[in-house]
């Protein structure tokens, strides 16, 4: 039978399960992020101070993140999805501890590094769709993503006011309570369940990676994010000095980011309307490119004041936020049957390479060449992501759908695929045997699940 309850409610357990792991999701993201609009300025307390360290330490996480995000994935199927969530919970809160304790930029960097070690994402998402139901995952999934940008939201407002109070040290130690509170969470409000069996749209598959890659669509998808977080830690490498020097002191900041942001998320919002409605979204994303290259250009080539900045700022976020909801919704579109989980797990290990190459590059050049550097690095970074976004397509109107049935033989499954490519509305068809699953790809209005279920019945007696 196909995996899709007729209820459209979460269940009471859904509900709580679904809730407890987008606040421990969020929480991890607001340890990771909230340092960054105030590292660069209390950063210079350090004795060993340099902007290339500075850089390091706001994307160190990204490279540990790059490397281990797949592997922690796949391990998860192995031994069991908890495990992996509350070591990754632990390891974040030792790396906060380490960074706290620092008394140089150089250990600040390692503990962020081992921040990133704890790289659950996958764990989290496969949890998550362990235990909800194949026609509630769309609703669970849509909350973890929004608490992912609540806690960056958050992060911007609450960094510069805690870190005014409580100082860098007391950030991280910050960090480091709220992971330990996460492994609370988790295993208090999240039931147990019996594991399913790996499946390609939850978690990263080694055997799909190479076949991923060379997808000209996701490729383009997979660049610009790269190209985003690139642009994001270099990005905060300078900001908050630009503000300083624009005239607001560091504990003011907050209040710059809290209203730019409110009106960002006012401006994005109809343009993703209109992006889905007319199917545009190349357009869109070159619009929002252009945002963000605009907003570069004022923060690095026109004289700071507070004023201007927070134009650019509402400029910058506006186009990031159109990019950061837009970038991984194409993704699941576009990935093909049943190997989302795969197109995920390379995304997100380029979307955290960015991160560590933004910070690293960032610094780097603001040492060597100062802000102009740094305004001219993301420039062209992104005007080569706007020439690559011309060979983008709008994303299919397809969804996933997915079947489970009895152990079939190898004709068996050849048959049954031939069949189903025939019915009306299924685009693309994978049997996974060793999975006892069906997983297609079809048109959102022109598909028929009568006529799947009928051919799909003979396998069932």
């Amino acid at each position: 039978m196909r995996q899709q309850n007729q209820d459209n409610r979460l269940t009471p357990i859904e509900r709580r399960a679904s809730g407890a792991l987008a606040a421990v999701f969020g929480l991890r993201m607001l340890g990771l992020f909230l340092i960054m609009p105030v590292i660069a300025i209390y950063g210079q307390q350090y004795p060993d101070y340099t902007p290339l360290l500075i850089g390091l330490a706001i994307g160190a996480y990204g490279l540990t993140q790059a490397l281990l995000q797949i592997p922690l994935g796949m391990l998860s199927d192995r031994i069991g999805r908890k495990p992996v969530i509350v070591g990754g919970l632990i390891l974040f809160a030792l790396g906060s501890l380490v960074a706290a304790w620092a008394d140089t930029l150089v250990g600040v960097v390692i503990g962020r590094a081992l921040q990133g070690t704890g790289a659950i994402a996958a764990a989290i998402l496969a949890l998550a769709a362990d235990i909800t139901r194949d026609s509630q995952r769309p609703k669970v999934m849509a909350t973890i993503g929004m608490f992912i940008g609540l806690s960056f939201a958050l992060a911007l407002v609450l960094g510069p006011l805690l870190g005014a109070q409580i100082g860098l040290s007391g950030l991280f130690y910050f960090t480091a309570v709220s992971a330990v509170f996460g492994i609370v969470v988790l295993l208090a409000a999240v039931p147990s369940v019996s594991q399913k069996s790996a499946r390609g749209d939850l978690i990263p598959l080694s055997s799909e990676l190479g076949q991923l890659f060379k997808n000209p669509q996701l490729a383009r998808l997979n660049f610009g994010v790269l190209v985003l977080h690139c642009v994001l830690t270099a990005f905060f490498v300078v900001v908050p000095l630009q503000l300083m020097r624009g005239g607001l002191a560091a504990d003011e900041h907050a209040w710059l980011y809290l209203p730019t942001l409110l009106f960002s998320f006012a401006l994005m919002i109809p343009m993703l309307i209109r992006a889905e409605r007319q199917r545009q979204q190349p357009h869109y994303f070159r619009v929002a490119i252009a945002l963000v290259v605009i907003a570069v250009g004022v923060i690095a080539f026109v004289p700071a004041h507070w004023a201007y900045l927070a134009i650019a700022v509402v400029l910058f976020f506006t186009g990031f936020n159109f990019l950061e909801a837009t970038l991984p919704s194409s993704l699941t579109r576009f990935a093909p049957a049943g190997r989302k989980g795969s197109a995920s797990g390379i995304y997100s290990t380029f979307q955290f390479l960015g991160a560590f190459i933004g910070g690293a590059a960032g610094g780097s050049i603001y040492q060597h060449f100062g802000l102009l550097g740094v305004g001219i690095f993301c420039v062209v970074l992104l005007l080569c992501w706007f020439v690559v976004s011309f060979g983008m397509q709008p994303p299919p109107q397809q969804q996933s759908v997915s079947y489970t049935l009895p152990k079939l033989s190898a004709a068996q499954s050849d048959g049954l695929a031939e069949q189903l490519s025939r019915v009306t509305g299924v685009e693309e068809v994978r049997i996974v045997a060793a999975e006892h699953t069906v997983y297609l790809k079809v048109h959102k209005t022109d598909y028929n699940d009568a006529d799947v279920e009928a051919q799909l019945a003979p396998y069932r007696t």
